[in-house]
């Protein structure tokens, strides 16, 4: 992923509440657009950076059992 694709996200999500972030997850989910995905992976990688190992444990396990 090229790094302009992150920082343009990163520029555009800054200062949004966590309604205005579930509804742009949820968007990009509902459309189901291939082109979409690489900025839920942003989404990710920055919750990644800052979860703890307990956070991330979890969210490891929850994805285990969706991929099932």
């Amino acid at each position: 992923m090229d790094f302009q694709i992150r920082e343009a996200i990163s520029a555009n999500m800054k200062g949004h509440s966590p309604s205005d972030i579930r509804g742009v997850v949820e968007d990009a989910i509902q459309r189901g657009e291939e082109h979409l995905l690489p900025g839920l992976g942003v989404f990710f990688e920055k919750w990644w950076k800052i979860a703890d190992d307990t956070k991330k444990n979890a969210v490891l396990n929850e994805l285990s059992t969706a991929f099932k």
